[in-house]
């Protein structure tokens, strides 16, 4: 379609007004509301409210999305800078803010919500990159992704040391920082520990120079999650305690929920079972207060909601290895049901250890396996290794056929 022609379309872009440019697109096209925020992952009523936003400052993940979903070239929604013909002046950054919003088209219809004070120049067009390399990481090998995250982060780093004022400078600082904890989560998952700890530690550091207590506690609450995975439970509720104390009576229940499940699962770890249960209730409990349909606050960019809940209840299951642990149908197809493929892989191995501990031995290597192969497919260290503890697990002298299979594929599987 030829937006030129579009002269309403056009006004409210060179005004600002970029909920009102989407409303002329999508009618423009013939969309319902409804229909665009499906495309989108917004409820009508969300899609209703970023229309009749005006001018102001607005959450750039949707505005790209929109886009990508309309056909709208990126500049008519303030992914770009231009002029009073709608035309790009600052080529440098056309190019910037055009790459992510290709890039961030979401693989899962789950947003983000920038930070009150983000414009649509080099950070805001930066950080819709970042998250659009969070997104790939769901379906993406690490292998693959590292080399172009490292070199996203490089160009943050140039782009920060031109910044012209403490301000300019603060914001590549938070935008650093979510770039170095996504270069950590993909050490991670190589199962590279030391690098991941050393990255997860300049995120931190680069959160604290952003002066952004959300941010700081948000990486704080990564290495703890970290931490607690590594088997250094201790360490790992101790930096969840630091995370709380970084927002006090300020802290949001997505923030809330989440790092109670963090503890939840450092408790299940050490085999404490009334603590579990405490922190899943509280994890429960702030859940219930996190909104649906408005996006989640930045840094975050996945929701925690119900089925979150049940993946932690799935993992402190697996590892309390407790008979009295019981787990609904519902709860277990909840947690399966993540679009995060890494992720799933790991849930499922879980799983495969509740079937485990109640001796139904071919399910559990079923799921085992089938967990390997997404592994291996998404060259995950991380889930390869997890895969090898669960094998340890199982100590029969003479292993029926199904386990000496898995053995082969274990021993057949390099990285």
């Amino acid at each position: 379609m030829d937006w030129s022609a579009n002269k309403a379309l056009r006004e409210a872009a060179r005004d600002g007004d970029y909920g009102l440019v989407i409303r002329h697109a999508r009618k423009a096209i013939g969309l319902t509301q409804r229909q665009l925020g499906e495309a989108c992952g917004l409820s009508q009523s969300a899609m209703s409210r970023l229309e009749d936003r005006g001018v102001g400052t607005y959450n750039m993940n949707l505005l790209a999305s929109a886009a990508s979903h309309l056909g709208i070239p990126p500049n008519l929604v303030g992914l770009a800078d231009y002029d009073r013909n709608g035309n790009s002046t600052v080529e440098r950054r056309e190019f910037l803010a055009g790459v992510a919003a290709i890039a961030a088209t979401p693989a899962m219809p789950q947003h983000q919500a920038p930070p009150p004070d983000w414009d649509s120049g080099q950070a805001a067009a930066l950080r819709v990159a970042t998250a659009a390399f969070r997104r790939l990481d769901a379906n993406v090998g690490s292998r693959d992704l590292t080399d172009a995250v490292q070199a996203h982060l490089r160009l943050i780093q140039r782009v920060a040391s031109q910044a012209p004022d403490a301000s300019h400078k603060a914001r590549m600082a938070a935008v650093g920082s979510e770039a170095a904890s996504l270069v950590g989560w993909l050490a991670w998952d190589m199962a590279d520990h030391g690098s991941a700890r050393t990255w997860y530690g300049s995120a931190i550091k680069a959160a604290r120079t952003a002066g952004d207590p959300l941010l700081a506690a948000y990486q704080t609450g990564s290495l703890a999650q970290f931490e607690v995975e590594a088997d250094n439970t201790a360490e790992g509720l101790r930096l969840t305690t630091r995370a709380r104390r970084q927002l006090g009576p300020d802290l949001p229940a997505i923030a809330a929920a989440w790092l109670a499940s963090i503890e939840a699962i450092a408790h299940a770890t050490t085999g404490d079972e009334r603590a579990t249960e405490r922190a899943l209730r509280s994890c429960e409990q702030h859940t219930a207060r996190v909104p649906r349909e408005d996006p989640p606050p930045w840094p975050w960019v996945f929701s925690f909601d119900e089925r979150k809940v049940a993946s932690c209840r799935v993992v402190c299951g697996a590892r309390l290895g407790r008979s009295w642990w019981k787990l609904t149908s519902s709860e277990i197809t909840a947690a399966l049901s993540s679009g995060h493929e890494k992720q799933r892989a790991l849930l499922t191995l879980d799983v495969a250890t509740g079937h485990l501990s109640t001796g139904r031995i071919d399910s559990a290597f079923a799921l085992a396996t089938r967990a390997v192969h997404d592994g291996v497919r998404l060259r995950s260290g991380r889930v390869v290794e997890r895969a090898r503890a669960f094998r340890r697990t199982y100590t029969a002298p003479t292993p029926p056929g199904i386990v000496r299979d898995f053995d082969t594929l274990l021993h057949d599987t390099y990285l």
